[in-house]
């Protein structure tokens, strides 16, 4: 049986599970464990449907519905495929974490919360398989709006309403430019399927005009610099299944939105479409790291650091399009191979860390970080979990994190010399930023499992927390499994993704040949990694060392008080804090940030310290805009003086001119 009628009904499912929960919107039972699991279940059918399409030849269908002339078509290519398995298989985990993680006190309804889900679900797999422009905007339009009533799920606080709107106000810009790209794309043919988009030959300057509004319409969801404001503000108003669910599969439908215009749509590319995407990224990559050093807010600092990795995904499409241009193949598809590896350990690592920031959420009410800490001891489960997410985050080897942005390095380093000299100096520069982003995003994730994981705990009332419930736990072992089997067998996943570059790019990464343990993009004598190796040298190290000093030093050991400079009243004001943990970096960086303190003098009675690192683009452009539309507005709002006299000395002016210039 064809694949894309499979994934057609796993679409139907999911709004069918999603209109059930409004049968019994108030029983959590029913639409905890029922409905979300059986949602769960649909994205692990899916996730295997895409699996097997992936190395099938594309499959097209023409639905009866839509407009009398323009009928929905739909198509599933390898391209599409990869992006479904991302799909089905973070939304199974995330699922079954919904499961046992959402509350009936907690804003909107249970029932309601289930639909709005699952056809947040649906939408996000109908523009991974729409094949017009009328259907791809339709399903990209009702991904914003279910995403939308999700982010705000709990309504009535007004810092979350701001951040819906804001959210909701960013994804329909986007829109506006996706749209005006698809326009462009059609060639004045009136045809607005994908199929005839293909055909198209654009002259002069309209691909590159398509290009920018794709990576404009696009870089809007995914968070891309300046048009990323909201994701700061969406991902920690959302409840944490939504915040895994946006940043981890929502932000890569933009990815793939992106990679379908540039590489599918459009006949060519330009070598400077790849420079302006490779420096937009890395400035973007750089951006989110430097803002997640300083955060104090757990998930907001998972926020900053999912713009961080959009940024390195886009950099690598950057240096595929760049290399493609040129046409070298080979490196092209290294660097689109490491973009998608990369969306797709994104997709479980920063899954697993929303997913466990959720669970610390519910068993200690606190999202400060200077709130938190040791709760290694009260949550063993979410901890170490959390830990392997942290580590895959932090770009360590042998887990999944490393592979992507290893590859991307290894691209960077086989660049040859290119016809420009301008980018000639530009690649070593952007390698090194590359360095530097991976670098700060170690840093970053020390900071966060060390302040909430480790240490004494910070507040009185982290004695009371408790460890995630059952469902919780599948959810995080599901992820943390994807984790270590995706950096554990890189050559088999690339095995697959080789479909996506042979559709795309004309060239593949794997070689008839390639040891199966063994990772080796261009030559073994060149650059070579093996996963296998580095694992059994990490636990033989360790099991080495727990024996060395078993032997050694058993018996003849007694535990004490920790030394503390002869200080004997340890507390937990004596560990570093968030604020204190940052402060190098927000130092050293100062310039990029908008800095405001509130510093204590010894006249307080109370004295108290506080410091804010701000975004300066918030300032320089969305306040500026903000006002002059507002500005706008009042000046508008004056014709609407409530008089019919008035309107109708509007009218009559307006026939005058429109008499004038139409004579």
């Amino acid at each position: 049986m064809h694949a894309l009628p499979l994934v057609l009904a796993a679409i139907v499912v999911w709004l069918a599970i999603g209109a059930l929960g409004l049968a019994r919107p108030r029983n959590l039972f029913y639409v905890g464990r029922v409905l979300f699991t059986a949602g769960a279940v649909i994205g692990l059918f899916l996730a295997a449907v895409a699996l097997i399409a992936m190395r099938e030849v594309p499959q097209t269908i023409v639905l009866p519905l839509g407009l009398p002339d323009l009928p929905f078509h739909l198509r599933l290519d390898a391209l599409s495929a990869f992006f479904l398995f991302l799909l089905g298989a973070a939304a199974a985990g995330i699922s079954v974490f919904s499961a046992g993680y959402f509350r009936a006190s907690e804003g909107t309804a249970p029932g309601l919360l289930c639909l709005q889900y699952h056809t947040f679900l649906a939408a996000m797999a109908c523009v991974l398989v729409a094949d017009d422009a009328y259907l791809f905007m339709v399903a990209w339009e009702t991904m914003a709006l279910a995403s939308f009533f999700l982010v705000t799920t709990d309504h009535r606080i007004p810092e979350i309403r701001r951040a819906g709107f804001l959210y909701l106000l960013i994804a329909h810009i986007g829109a506006l430019a996706i749209l005006l790209c698809f326009g462009v794309l059609q060639g004045e043919t009136g045809d607005y399927s994908f199929g005839a988009m293909r055909s198209v030959t654009l002259h002069a300057a309209w691909p590159s005009i398509a290009f920018l509004l794709a990576l404009a319409g696009f870089g809007a969801k995914a968070g891309l610099l300046p048009l990323h404001v909201w994701l700061p503000e969406a991902h920690p108003a959302a409840p944490s299944p939504v915040s895994a669910l946006m940043s981890g599969v929502m932000l890569k439908t933009a990815i793939y939105g992106l990679l379908r215009v540039t590489f599918d749509l459009l006949q060519g590319q330009l070598w400077w479409w790849g420079v302006l995407a490779l420096v937009l990224g890395l400035a973007t990559a750089l951006f989110g790291v430097l803002f997640a050093t300083v955060q104090t807010d757990m998930k907001r600092l998972l926020a900053y650091s999912s713009i961080e990795n959009i940024g390195i995904i886009v950099a690598g499409i950057g240096l595929a399009i760049l290399f493609k241009s040129y046409d070298k193949t080979l490196l092209a598809a290294i660097a689109l191979t490491a973009s998608l590896y990369h969306a797709l350990n994104h997709a479980f690592f920063k899954s697993l860390l929303f997913l466990a920031t959720g669970s610390v959420l519910h068993a200690t009410k606190e999202r400060s970080l200077g709130k938190l800490g040791g709760l290694i001891h009260r949550m063993p489960w979410v901890a170490w979990l959390a830990l392997a997410g942290t580590l895959a985050c932090a770009g360590l080897p042998p887990l999944n994190g490393f592979v992507s942005e290893w590859l991307l390095l290894q691209a960077f380093l086989f660049t040859p010399s290119l016809p420009q000299s301008f980018v000639n100096m530009l690649v070593p520069l952007a390698a090194a930023a590359l360095v530097l982003a991976a670098a700060l995003a170690a840093y970053v994730m020390v900071k966060f499992y060390g302040v909430i994981f480790l240490g004494r705990p910070r507040e009185p009332n982290l004695a009371y927390a408790h460890d995630a419930g059952p469902f919780e736990r599948i959810a995080l072992v599901w992820f943390g499994a994807g984790c270590l089997l995706l950096g554990l067998f890189p050559v088999q996943v690339i095995g697959f993704l080789d479909a996506v570059n042979a559709m795309l790019l004309g060239a593949t990464v794997n070689r008839p040949g390639i040891s199966w343990w063994l990772l080796a993009p261009i030559d073994t004598d060149r650059a070579s990694y093996s996963p296998v190796i580095v694992l059994v040298v990490i636990v033989g190290v360790l099991l080495l060392t727990i024996q060395v000093v078993h032997r050694q030093y058993h018996g003849r050991l007694r535990k004490g008080p920790v030394w503390d400079c002869g200080f004997p009243a340890q507390t937990p004001r004596m560990q570093d804090t968030a604020e204190g943990f940052g402060q190098p970096i927000r130092q050293i960086f100062e310039q990029f940030f908008r800095i405001e303190r509130m510093l204590p003098t010894p006249f307080d009675v109370q004295p108290r310290y506080f410091v804010k690192a701000g975004d300066h683009l918030w300032y320089w452009l969305y306040l500026p805009v903000a006002r002059a539309a507002e500005w706008t507005a009042r000046l508008v709002g004056r014709i609407q003086q409530g008089r019919i006299s008035a309107y109708l000395t509007y009218s009559f002016l307006t026939l005058l001119a429109l008499l004038y210039f139409v004579r």
